[in-house]
């Protein structure tokens, strides 16, 4: 009987060919690297082509909308950190039925449990509460048993938004940038502070602080039959529930934990804190109601601006709405922004806006005290082609970053969370207000020219327009040499900045 011939192998070897041993670390080293390929490609290539606000918005788009008269609205501009934390614990001490706290981030330091003892206590009135949290934020940081010890109670829900899946990588874009506070149909405070200590209170120093704004508005109709009739708090409101209610969003925190002790000990740290807060200001949780109508000043009307809501690139609605506002300018544009990450559609609307020959001023952080080094990484790189725009540029040279998205046209006002940067633009759920009224204009006026104060008007040519008692601040430390390398390495992403 012949015999079959062995492998080449065999002949040579004078054995058998071993089998591979796959281990953990073999097949780590091999799927690892397939795998961050796919997540880094799912994460930008998605959101590389930014998207253009459809024919149908445009069609249905009204500019006399944001001219109406016969608002019930008053509003208020709320500037300070300290007031900013001391009006959100005074509008929860009051709510009678329903708390709405929309946040972009919300951390577990002093200003967030001074909140949260208040909303606890607001629960035991038997206030229904919800909060809306974006996802990455809440990942982070909801796991703190004073968040557990709010959304384990039966009336009140806590949902995130979009919370990223490592196995869907574009899930980790499309946040939800929104931050605002609804309480019943009487008052709505919205703009652009987070829910933690450098926006609120007066719990850190001021080298950390960032300055910024909210609007109070208070509905003088609350309570009677026409209470929504007339009020942007029915457009915010409205606003909130498509995002609640969308299947991005879903609750969280609810689930009874095997080891209940530390988070009955957190709601224990939250009763005491709440005490403690009522034993040091009365006047916080007063059970008489505020004189809201003498803190406010009249509108005529107020509009919400608001990005579609969807986790994947966005139509830009709010951005091609500024724009059409400021194109319609007679006398004045100012706009206010942290940043500028512009793409060249962007820097071509702001080119086409200064050529109409009305003033447009554009104020933001100069590099030196901004804080967040993506952002004031591009503006190293593509300063000049801002200032190319023929917009004038303010560079902000004040103790610590501005953080506030304000703007002036004309007699309107507007307030909110949308940054001038492409992630605001195409990426993240943003909101504005739009306020029609003199008044109301004239105080944000005021406060913008203070701001103006610490800023230098940055030169085509180099340089800036020099100023008395503004000094021109150094890049320092770590940015002195971080800059050079992420000004040009982060021009490969920055449609995600």
């Amino acid at each position: 009987m012949t015999r079959p011939p062995r492998s080449l192998f065999a002949r040579r070897a004078g054995s058998e060919k071993p089998r591979r041993k796959w281990t953990l670390r073999s097949l780590l080293c091999r799927v690892l690297p397939l795998y961050l390929l796919y997540f880094v490609l799912g994460a930008t290539l998605p959101f590389l082509s930014p998207p253009t606000v459809s024919d149908s918005f445009r069609a249905a788009w009204d500019p006399a909308v944001f001219e109406q008269v016969g608002s019930t609205d008053r509003a208020a501009l709320v500037t300070d950190n300290q007031d900013a934390l001391d009006v959100r614990l005074r509008m929860i001490g009051e709510a009678e039925e329903r708390i709405i706290l929309s946040s972009f981030d919300i951390r577990d330091c002093d200003s967030g449990r001074d909140i949260f003892a208040a909303l606890l206590l607001a629960a035991d009135r038997g206030v229904q509460i919800q909060i809306l949290w974006d996802g990455v934020s809440g990942l982070l940081r909801g796991g703190s048993p004073i968040f557990r010890a709010l959304g384990r109670l039966p009336n009140v829900e806590i949902r995130f938004y979009n919370a990223p899946n490592l196995l869907l990588p574009w899930t980790v874009n499309g946040r939800m940038h929104d931050k605002y506070l609804l309480i019943d149909d009487r008052l709505l405070l919205l703009g652009g502070r987070n829910t933690f200590d450098l926006f609120l209170g007066d719990y850190v120093p001021d080298a950390l602080k960032s300055h910024d704004q909210d609007v109070l508005v208070y509905n003088t109709a609350a309570g009677t039959e026409q209470s929504g009739a007339h009020t942007v708090l029915t457009q915010v409101e409205a606003y909130f529930q498509s995002v609640w209610e969308s299947p991005y969003s879903r609750t969280v925190l609810d689930r009874p934990p095997l080891f209940p002790g530390k988070i009955d000990r957190a709601e224990a740290e939250l009763r005491t804190r709440y005490a403690a807060l009522a034993a040091a200001d009365p006047t916080l949780f007063d059970p008489i109601p505020l004189d809201y109508a003498a803190l406010t000043l009249p509108v005529e009307h107020v509009e919400l601006l608001s990005n579609p809501t969807g986790i994947m690139r966005k139509e830009p609605w709010v951005w091609w709405q500024l724009m059409a506002l400021m194109g319609r300018a007679e006398e004045r544009v100012f706009l206010q922004t942290p940043y500028a990450v512009l793409n060249e559609p962007m820097y071509q609307a702001l080119e086409d806006l200064a050529a109409r020959g009305v003033p447009f001023d554009l104020q933001l952080n100069s590099v030196a005290v901004g804080d967040n080094i993506m952002a004031s990484s591009d503006y190293v790189h593509n300063k000049q082609r801002l200032l190319e725009t023929g917009v004038t540029v303010w560079e902000w040279f004040g103790d610590y970053s501005s953080h506030g998205k304000s703007a002036l046209i004309d007699d309107m006002a507007v307030v909110g969370s949308y940054n001038l940067d492409m992630r605001s633009t195409y990426l993240d759920t943003e909101l504005m207000l739009v306020f029609h009224g003199g008044d109301f204009s004239r105080a944000l006026e005021e406060y913008l020219l203070s701001t103006q104060d610490h800023a230098l008007q940055a030169l085509p040519q180099g340089g800036y327009v020099p100023k008395e008692g503004v000094e021109v601040l150094p890049v320092i430390g770590a940015k002195a040499w971080l800059f050079p390398i992420t000004s040009v390495v982060f021009q490969l992403i920055r449609y995600l900045l």
